[in-house]
Parts: structure tokens; C-alpha cells; sequence
């Protein structure tokens, strides 16, 4: 990102001088549909980011454009706006009511957006635009915040503005994550810590360029037969809260009262956070064979239990298990389409990238964008 000329762009477009930050979007290494299950999750910012320049204004107005659409929005903090759901607005809209909401009372401001972040691809372009709006604006405004409650305000007008009842591992990896680092993350009491990615590794991302929508009936259904399964469940076992508290004894002694396919829902999940901890175990002690398995029981997890593969996603694993360097490949994000991640030894990441692009459109048709990525650091001022 060229700073220098985004700051230029920003002048001229509202004549003052502004400030920088930025908010990185995140793969997940391992840990997925955990999080809103009070889980355990695994993922790491990478080196792409939403950008938003600042300079606050006289009164409470709040004037915000994207260069990615060229497009501008203005609302007054003062009136309730409407929400267009799913537009980039909704996200904007919906962290400054948040924040306005908690007790942070903005200052207006000026605001001009730039996404590097590719959207509808599973590495939380949301969640990017989100950290990097509401820090912008709690800057502006000369207000703190420790950066778990923004993740936690941001995840809440994720879920109240635009209809997808996220959990909190996007929002907070994009505010907390730490450079070289994964983010081993405890969903409920929101613990973490960070281990380091080997040196030699890069995290490259293939993007099916399958696109999916998170707000369709899809994703939410999920959520609530996993609901579905703690109720029943707990009727059994009265300390349970969420799936998180499940055993995998526990879930099989109720498995003839679970219908079928709630009952493959809360396997997947059950079984996936104990992966999380044994693939961070693994990585911690370079147990890098471990990592590579427990990687690929979640895809396979994914795929069978939970449903949220595709074909494509399936060949992009399969693609990648072929390969040199790999320490391991399976489908990260929500799923119904976005993309892999793959950890591959840098020597190698050249070779990877020349295969999987060459094989994957020879079998489909489509041209996957190939993004490899450092893991970085969360919300901050632009360097």
C-alpha cells in the first residue's frame, strides 16, 4: 500500500491532512465453525488490510468513501441511519452506532476506505473493514480502547447490522493478532496466546473464486443446529452450556436422541476443537507430520460432518496434498466456496503455486488467485 499518495488522495478529495490505520484480514489455520460455539480457534492476521485515512470534523457528521467502489456515504450520528444490508455502508454504519451505543461518544469525521482484503473469500474482509473503522473513528475521537472490547464491539455490529451471526474470531484476530505469530484463541473466555510460525513457512492462500454469501440461510443454519444439539444434549447433561463443554462419550450416549444431521453437526465440532489444541501442540513442538493430519481430519470434517465444502475447495486440498513443502492444506473460512489455506515451506512456495494454478483451471475451468501471505500484525497506525 503507497501511504503517501492515499494521504494525497485524501486531501484532495476533503482538504485536510489525515491520519492512517489499518486492519489486516486473517486465514485460520485450523478451528473452524468453533468460535460460535464457545470454542477454540487458530488463526493468523495476514499482510493484506483495509486502510482507512482519518481527519475528524467540526461537527458530528460522518462522511466516508471507498476507492474500491468509488462511492461516498454521509450520516449524522445524531439521527439514527438506515442500514442497507450486506453494502459496505452497513459496516461502517453499523460500528459507529456500536461504539456511539457503548458510551463512546465520536467526534464526525472524514474517512476515506481503500480494501486489499479479497472480499467473499473467507480471510474476514468484514472483520477487516470493521477493526479499521472503529479504530479509525476511536482515534479521531481521542478515545482508547482496549483492542478485546473492539473486537467484541465490532463482532456485535457484525451480527445486528448485516444478518450474520458471526462469532468473535474474525473480529479478534484482526484486532489482536501479532506479527510471525498464530493466535491460539479460547472463544469463551476470549484467553490467547500467541505461538510463532516457523520461519521457513508461508502461509498461501488459493481462492476457489467461488463466491458465497455468509447472511443465507446456510451459515445460520448451522448455528442453529449446533443450538439445536446443546439443547438436547443438555437436557442430559445439565453443566452443558455449548458445545464446547461436549465430550465426545458424552455426544455418542446421545446420539439415537440427536436427529442425524444435528447430530454430524456437533461431531464436527466437538471433534475439531480437540484438533485446534493438538495442532497447536503440534506446531509448538514441530510435530510438523501431527500438524499436517490434523489439519486434514478438519477438511475432511468440513466436507462429511458439517457440509460447508465443495468441489472445488476438495480439489484444492487434494491438489495441494500432492505437492512438495507442504506441512499441511485444508478449506479455512465459513466455506460454501473462498479458499484454502496451505502452509508451504518458502523454498517451495514458487513450484506450489505453478501447480495448483496450472491443475486447478485445467480441471475447472476457473484461474485461482494465489495470495502468499506473512502472518502480521492486528489494528494499528499505518507504518
Amino acid at each position: 500500500m503507497d501511504t503517501s499518495s492515499f494521504r494525497k488522495e485524501f486531501k484532495d478529495l476533503y482538504g485536510k491532512d489525515p491520519q492512517v490505520y489499518r486492519a489486516p484480514g486473517r486465514v485460520n489455520i485450523i478451528g473452524e465453525h468453533t468460535d460460535y460455539n464457545d470454542g477454540f480457534v487458530f488463526p493468523a492476521a495476514i499482510n493484506l488490510s483495509t486502510w482507512v485515512a482519518i481527519a475528524p470534523g467540526d461537527d458530528r457528521r460522518i462522511k466516508a468513501r471507498t476507492t474500491n467502489l468509488n462511492e461516498g456515504i454521509e450520516f449524522d450520528l445524531d439521527a439514527p441511519a438506515t442500514i442497507q444490508a450486506r453494502h459496505w455502508s452497513s459496516y461502517v454504519l453499523g460500528v459507529a452506532q456500536v461504539l456511539e451505543q457503548s458510551g463512546h461518544r465520536l467526534r464526525g469525521a472524514n474517512l476515506l476506505i481503500h480494501g486489499e482484503v479479497p472480499i467473499g473469500a473467507g480471510v474476514s474482509s468484514s472483520a477487516s473493514l470493521e477493526a479499521a473503522v472503529g479504530w479509525a473513528l476511536l482515534k479521531a475521537s481521542g478515545i482508547e480502547i482496549e483492542r478485546r472490547k473492539l473486537a467484541q464491539l465490532c463482532q456485535k455490529a457484525e451480527n445486528e447490522y448485516t444478518g450474520t451471526h458471526c462469532g468473535i474470531m474474525d473480529q479478534l484476530a484482526s484486532c489482536c493478532c501479532v506479527k510471525g505469530q498464530a493466535l491460539l484463541l479460547d472463544c469463551r473466555s476470549l484467553a490467547y496466546r500467541t505461538l510463532p510460525l516457523p520461519e521457513h513457512v508461508r502461509l498461501v492462500i488459493c481462492n476457489t473464486m467461488v463466491r458465497r454469501e455468509l447472511s443465507n440461510s446456510a451459515y445460520n443454519t448451522r448455528r442453529s443446529e449446533c443450538e439445536k444439539g446443546v439443547r438436547m444434549i443438555a437436557s442430559k447433561f445439565p453443566g452443558v452450556r455449548a458445545l464446547r463443554d461436549v465430550t465426545l462419550d458424552q455426544l455418542e450416549s446421545c446420539r439415537k436422541a440427536l436427529p442425524e444431521i444435528v447430530y454430524r453437526r456437533c461431531r464436527h465440532v466437538v471433534t475439531e476443537d480437540d484438533r485446534v489444541l493438538e495442532a497447536a501442540a503440534a506446531l509448538e513442538q514441530k510435530r510438523y507430520g501431527e500438524l499436517r493430519q490434523a489439519m486434514a481430519e478438519s477438511h475432511r470434517s468440513l466436507r462429511e460432518d458439517y457440509e460447508v465444502s465443495c468441489r472445488e475447495l476438495d480439489l484444492l486440498v487434494e491438489l495441494a496434498g500432492q505437492a512438495e513443502g507442504i506441512y499441511g492444506a485444508r478449506m479455512t473460512g465459513a466455506g460454501f466456496g473462498g479458499c484454502t489455506i496451505n502452509l508451504v515451506h518458502s523454498d517451495l512456495v514458487d513450484a506450489f503455486r505453478k501447480m495448483i494454478s496450472t491443475e486447478y483451471e485445467r480441471r475447472t475451468g476457473l484461474k485461482p488467485d494465489i495470495y502468499v501471505c506473512d502472518a502480521a500484525d492486528g489494528v494499528g497506525s499505518a507504518s
